[in-house]
């Protein structure tokens, strides 16, 4: 099957020692405003969604959404959520640990969007 977001093992070593500190854990891909557009994570439930967020998949155990007009724009490639060393977005839960989470992507290939088009 194919996922529209994998995490690097790394990602998921992270998510895992915030998920001990602060319990389950969500992801929301920002859109660019005060935090770029890293994937932004919080506690399970402190990030109210709306009709138009996309829940592209889980990550590490946890859900992953993005708003539709990105989704639109990211909808043929798949996000691939690494950690780098450095202070990410001040509202993310792990820039106190001195990471960041960082998107990468890369397209999907002809036979994978026709999966991802019979998922559907």
């Amino acid at each position: 099957m194919v996922q529209r977001v994998i995490a690097t093992e790394a990602a998921l070593e992270l998510i895992e020692l915030l998920k001990k500190k602060h319990g389950p854990v969500m992801f929301h891909q920002s859109g660019g405003c005060c935090d770029g557009s890293a994937p932004m994570c919080y506690p399970e439930g402190d990030l109210f969604l709306g009709d138009q967020d996309v829940l592209l998949g889980e990550i590490g155990g946890s859900k992953f959404y993005m708003h539709k007009s990105q989704f639109d724009y990211w909808s043929h490639t798949q996000l691939i959520i690494d950690v780098v060393n450095g202070r990410g977005g001040m509202f993310s839960l792990e820039g106190v640990e001195g990471k960041r989470f960082l998107t990468r992507s890369r397209p999907f290939t002809a036979e994978e969007t026709k999966e991802l088009q019979q998922q559907a």
